[in-house]
């Protein structure tokens, strides 16, 4: 009976919170691993109490996971519970003042601006594989758009006459602009080579594999992996990577807040304000290295 109401929140994330595919992935994940802990423990879903949830937490603790993955934990059943009240099925929620240890905020990595040059500089357009990639790391950087975003673009969604790029994300739609070698890197893959690479001629996606099907996020994983092992950079490089040093370069060079909260597709600028606690930091760092005193 339980994952039928698994099944039900699923749905209800998907077709009335219009929650992304990882968002869900994400929740139904942590409700579905505290089920399996109940039904250890011979507790069906709807009999929790708020002691099974504090037992939970500290269950968690006991098997070293972080106070942000418990945090997450606790906001994905909170949300599950929610559920649950509001339909009717339960008429209180279990999952109330739990008390959480705060969990450390890590700034994002970011790249040096020499790091970024080295790394764009990777990809040799010397074959259809190496004009793609060119195009996906340039059109990262020039627009700091997720890469969820980046491989559910369509070709009808970049108008590299005007220089911008179409993004839909949550119903949202924003458009960004690219710097002239974006817009030279995507010309060229566009036109001289995205056709070729298509597995049918009426495929949409933007970026498609060397099967000729859209880009997977896995499959986007393993190109910049691959020109982070060839540029020779030590930091640990993810999707993100190009995306958070896109806002904090913007900021270092005197945008403001509000255009890159717009362009990053924030929907709360204290989102965005992340990025002035990194460049701080990192002003900071240069300041201890550098001056003769520090």
């Amino acid at each position: 009976m339980s994952n039928s109401y698994i099944d039900d929140y699923r749905l209800y994330l998907a077709n009335e919170k219009h929650a992304s595919e990882n968002t869900i992935a994400s929740y139904l994940r942590d409700v579905t691993q505290f089920n399996a802990y109940a039904v250890n423990r011979r507790k069906a879903l709807l009999s929790v109490t708020q002691e099974d949830i504090d037992e939970y937490v500290f269950w968690l603790k006991g098997n070293g996971k972080s106070a942000a993955t418990i945090s997450r934990a606790v906001a994905s059943l909170k949300s599950f519970y929610g559920f649950l009240v509001m339909r009717g099925t339960l008429s209180e929620t279990p999952v109330v003042n739990i008390v959480m240890e705060k969990a450390e905020k890590k700034l994002p990595q970011i790249l040096s601006g020499k790091e970024v040059e080295l790394l764009l500089n990777q990809p040799e357009c010397t074959d259809m594989k190496g004009y793609r990639d060119k195009a996906m790391l340039e059109l990262l950087y020039a627009t700091g758009i997720r890469v969820t975003e980046l491989i559910s673009l369509d070709l009808d969604d970049v108008i590299l006459s005007a220089g911008i790029i179409r993004c839909r994300s949550h119903d949202k739609e924003r458009v960004i602009p690219m710097y002239p070698a974006a817009i030279s890197a995507m010309s060229d893959y566009i036109t001289m080579v995205r056709e070729q690479m298509l597995a049918r001629p009426d495929e949409t996606a933007l970026f498609v594999n060397m099967s000729g099907e859209r880009m997977s996020r896995q499959g986007f994983w393993k190109v910049i992996k691959h020109y982070q092992e060839k540029a020779g950079i030590k930091k640990e490089i993810t999707p993100h990577t190009l995306r958070h040093s896109f806002a904090a370069h913007l900021l270092e060079n005197g945008a403001d807040l509000r255009s890159i909260q717009e362009m990053l597709g924030h929907a709360d600028i204290s989102s965005t304000q992340v990025y002035t606690h990194l460049v701080k930091k990192q002003l900071k760092d240069v300041y201890n290295k550098a001056h003769p005193r520090a």
